[in-house]
């Protein structure tokens, strides 16, 4: 009866118990597994939708920045030198007379500076003017705001030899062309 007993108990109880166990483990690391693949998932679409999101925030951008683009296409459009002129006489007229005065202008097409070591087209700009600091600034700033598509290369101030309030200003810019 001993024997009856013993696999009784084995089959029983223990082996049950053990395949229990076995079922218990497997569902906890198929649980984890899951778990862990749902947290990946979830990452990955956070990731996704943060990424979705700037890229419409960078479309909204550019949609609101689209006037601005084909202003700047258009001035691209245009020679540079006349539209350098254009914009330096507007920008003049709406300053005092006696404190700014364009003294030359010289365009180039030679590259020199940045435009020579770049692959894209560009032209030179040499303009001189006499005025006060403080207009001279202001007419710097807006004439590179009006175009962007020039770039300081250089800018020499001198005092003007019979005015002590006016200096003479030589501005070299580097014109990028379309």
């Amino acid at each position: 009866m001993h024997l009856y007993r013993q696999t009784i108990a084995l089959f029983g109880i223990v082996l049950p118990i053990i395949a229990c166990a076995a079922l218990v483990g497997i569902f906890f690391f198929l649980k984890s597994k899951m778990d862990d693949s749902f947290t990946n998932k979830m990452n990955k679409y956070k990731a996704y939708e943060m990424s979705r999101l700037s890229g419409l925030e960078l479309e909204a951008q550019v949609t609101r920045q689209f006037k601005h683009m084909d202003r700047w296409k258009n001035q691209l459009s245009q020679e540079t030198a006349s539209a350098v002129t254009t914009n330096i006489r507007e920008i003049t007229e709406h300053l005092p007379t006696k404190e700014i005065q364009q003294t030359a202008f010289e365009p180039s097409n030679t590259k020199m500076g940045f435009g020579a070591v770049s692959a894209q087209p560009s032209s030179q700009l040499r303009i001189a003017f006499r005025g006060t600091f403080r207009t001279m600034q202001r007419a710097f700033l807006e004439l590179e705001t009006r175009m962007p598509q020039l770039q300081l290369q250089e800018l020499r101030m001198d005092p003007s030899g019979n005015q002590s309030s006016q200096l003479n200003f030589q501005v070299s810019y580097t014109a990028w062309e379309n």
